[in-house]
């Protein structure tokens, strides 16, 4: 889906990537991790080219991406950055319908079009009408979202997006994202400096140092078999096992055959939200209801510290 091949950027004398080889399967949900200055918000911006590299070949859709219009190019992706930047003047729904009236898009289809990503993303019908300012910060990033998402893009391009909201939005945020990419399969590609947001959504993780790749692959790959030492330092040695808890769900580990009485834990969640509930309840099982929320089963604290 998105190619780089030996791709580099310069900025003066400083290089920001370096002889990039990065492959980002379509479909596939990737974060891009590193230090501060690794060059993954550098990387993201090449991509829809507002940031354009000096040497190498980017490839989106087979295409390399000089060979196409930059407003077609960015029209066919998505993006959604920290700062949102909804038009402060613009109410939701006019925010909403940026790209396709750019697209000369018909009203009804906009319109519906509004209704629908509203659902989506958890925005209250009685949102439409009103202005960015009126919109706490975490209704304000799902507007973002949700205009990024507007005129169904092939790619969705997200730079540190949750980074200035609270722990509890952030978290919510992040069950959204994970959602609607299970629900729609768009390939997604993310920035972030926060380790557990990033082995909370990531399928495909790419660590970046000095603007290279140290290591990537699948979350539980790279806790586990990291390359080398600055993986394992970056990713926290003392911190592993609660972080292998953030890769495995509540799913996986319901006896089936028990019941419980008490508050449930959702069978989606991860064991590391399990483990929070366990110890903010101080009891030894818990029962588990699934998506339906019909109970199928308990979750025993001990199974949990097993694991981890």
């Amino acid at each position: 889906m998105i190619e780089f091949s030996h791709v580099s950027k310069l900025f003066g004398a400083q290089k920001a990537v370096n002889d990039l080889n990065l492959n980002f399967q379509e479909g596939s949900f990737s974060v891009l991790i590193g230090t501060s200055g690794s060059g993954k918000s550098t990387t993201l911006k090449m991509i829809n080219r507002l940031v354009e590299h000096d040497s190498g070949v980017i490839r989106f859709a087979g295409k390399e991406i000089r060979s196409l219009p930059v407003l077609e190019l960015r029209l066919r992706m998505g993006y959604a950055i920290q700062s949102i930047g909804l038009f402060p003047h613009w109410s939701v729904a006019q925010n909403i319908a940026t790209v396709p009236q750019l697209q000369k898009w018909s009203r009804a289809r906009i319109d519906d079009r509004i209704d629908e990503l509203m659902a989506l993303l958890g925005l209250e019908p009685n949102l439409r009408e009103r202005y960015p300012h009126q919109l706490s910060g975490g209704q304000q990033q799902r507007v973002g979202v949700a205009r990024a998402l507007a005129a169904d893009p092939q790619v969705l391009l997200m730079d540190e997006p949750f980074g200035a909201l609270d722990p509890v939005t952030r978290g919510a945020l992040q069950q959204e994202m994970t959602r609607i990419h299970r629900l729609q399969g768009r390939t997604i590609v993310l920035v972030t400096h926060d380790i557990d947001e990033a082995l909370r959504l990531a399928e495909h993780l790419v660590l970046m140092d000095h603007g290279e790749v140290v290591q990537q692959g699948n979350p539980l790959t790279m806790l586990t078999r990291p390359a080398n030492d600055f993986v394992r330092q970056f990713f926290g040695r003392s911190e592993l096992g609660v972080r292998l808890l953030s890769l495995r769900s509540v799913a996986d580990y319901v006896r089936r055959e028990e019941r419980a009485e008490g508050e449930a834990l959702e069978e989606r969640m991860t064991l590391r939200d399990a483990l929070s509930l366990f110890v903010a309840r101080g009891c030894e099982v818990l029962p588990v209801v699934n998506t339906q929320g019909q109970p199928c089963g308990t979750l025993h604290f001990q199974d949990l510290l097993e694991e981890a």
